[in-house]
């Protein structure tokens, strides 16, 4: 897509469109159908990813993608992330084989920010080399949403700090290597909050238990026991009691990340549900050529477009340091609200077969329910929409 100067009159490319990203797009759909599609299947019923597959993504260039050079990383930008998002799910990918193989995407770019020599050579640069998983530890059994209220402690004591608590439904901890954790290091509320990498091995972390869940089948997901663990200061990310702060500005790209998925998960069900009502015959004829069909399936185009758009044009203001975060949770819920009626539509126009575990957009079906809920349910991004409207 081009743009038109209008002081110079010429056509400008749009940043979405460059040479390097659309071979960027090649890139992903190629390696997608290459390396995720014919085994999605067995890597659900697995309840999670093998680790050659992140080896595979690192060799391919794609786990580094908007992370620096100098840690590791294949640089780039939100955008490019954006694009491998859409490519995996255009390809015929899973939005849990994303949530799994990108968690490092929530799990280091606040170390990547503070670029402590030791914390990147151990922990940032081997993850993005797919040698390493890590995870984010936030989510706890009874706080929920509410991030300044978490009851996990640490508590310093000499050249360590003793954590005690559990986190609960984690991305990617039943198989990671260490998990950013955030802890209470001070007060009560959100100034005493800090982040501390906990290592898997290290005497008194657990995975408590392996979460079964409705989708995202393929990514596992689990609860985890904090008890007495020793964790060495240096293991601190940023300043003690910034723990917060940090977590708040991640969440706008773990936000707009989210509402990628939704609007992908969308355009792919649009894109099989396109092909199955021109194909499908009942009564002696093609669902297509049915008002009631045509019009289910506008809708479901005209709410991906939406969605995409506004979503993209949320990506351009993080992207050029202006972050709205009224317009990140907008989009989040414009792209949730467009997913939800996607896969709805599309299950409804496959009938029978849609209901079925053999058809695509029964999977896609089960795994955009989380959507809603991750990152920030739809209830919290309307009462941060709320604040920033004046209410």
């Amino acid at each position: 897509m081009t743009q038109l100067d209008e002081q110079s009159g010429t056509e400008v490319v749009s940043p979405w469109e460059t040479p390097e990203r659309r071979a960027l797009t090649d890139l992903v759909q190629a390696f997608t159908r290459k390396e995720i599609v014919p085994y999605v299947t067995e890597w659900e019923e697995a309840g999670e990813l093998p680790r050659e597959l992140h080896r595979s993504a690192a060799r391919a260039g794609l786990l580094g993608i908007g992370f620096a050079e100098d840690v590791g990383g294949a640089g780039g930008d939100l955008r490019d992330l954006v694009l491998l998002t859409e490519g995996v799910m255009m390809a015929g990918g899973s939005s849990g084989v994303l949530a799994s193989l990108l968690t490092h995407n929530i799990a280091l770019p606040h170390m990547a920010a503070h670029r402590d020599p030791d914390q990147v050579r151990r922990f940032v640069a081997p993850t993005l080399a797919g040698e390493k998983i890590g995870s984010l530890g936030v989510t706890e059994p009874d706080t929920g949403s509410d991030v300044a209220g978490i009851r996990t402690t640490a508590v310093r004591d000499g050249d360590h700090y003793i954590v005690n608590g559990a986190k609960m439904f984690i991305t990617s901890a039943v198989r990671a290597d260490f998990v950013t954790t955030a802890v209470r290091t001070g007060g009560p509320g959100a100034g005493g909050i800090s982040l501390l990498v906990v290592e898997r091995g290290t005497p008194g972390f657990t995975v408590s238990s392996k979460l079964k869940k409705m989708g995202w089948w393929c990514s596992d997901t689990a609860e985890l026991g904090y008890t007495d663990v020793r964790v060495p200061a240096g293991n601190l990310v940023g300043p003690e009691n910034s723990g917060f702060i940090q977590i708040m500005q991640q969440f706008q790209v773990e936000r707009a990340f989210i509402a990628v998925q939704c609007y992908a998960t969308a355009q792919r069900c649009l894109d099989l549900t396109l092909q199955w009502v021109k194909q499908r015959e009942t009564f002696g004829r093609a669902l297509s050529t049915r008002q009631v069909v045509r019009h289910k399936v506008v809708d479901m185009a005209t709410a991906v477009d939406v969605a995409r758009t506004y979503t993209r044009a949320a990506v351009d203001r993080i992207v050029a340091g202006d972050t709205d975060v009224r317009m990140v949770s907008m989009a989040k819920n414009a792209a949730v609200a467009a997913c939800d009626l996607a896969v709805d539509t599309a299950v409804q126009l496959y009938g029978g077969m849609g209901y079925l575990r053999e058809t695509e957009v029964e999977r896609h079906y089960r795994d955009s329910r989380i959507l809603g809920i991750g990152g920030g349910t739809t209830e919290i991004m309307k009462e941060i929409i709320a604040k920033h409207i004046g209410l």
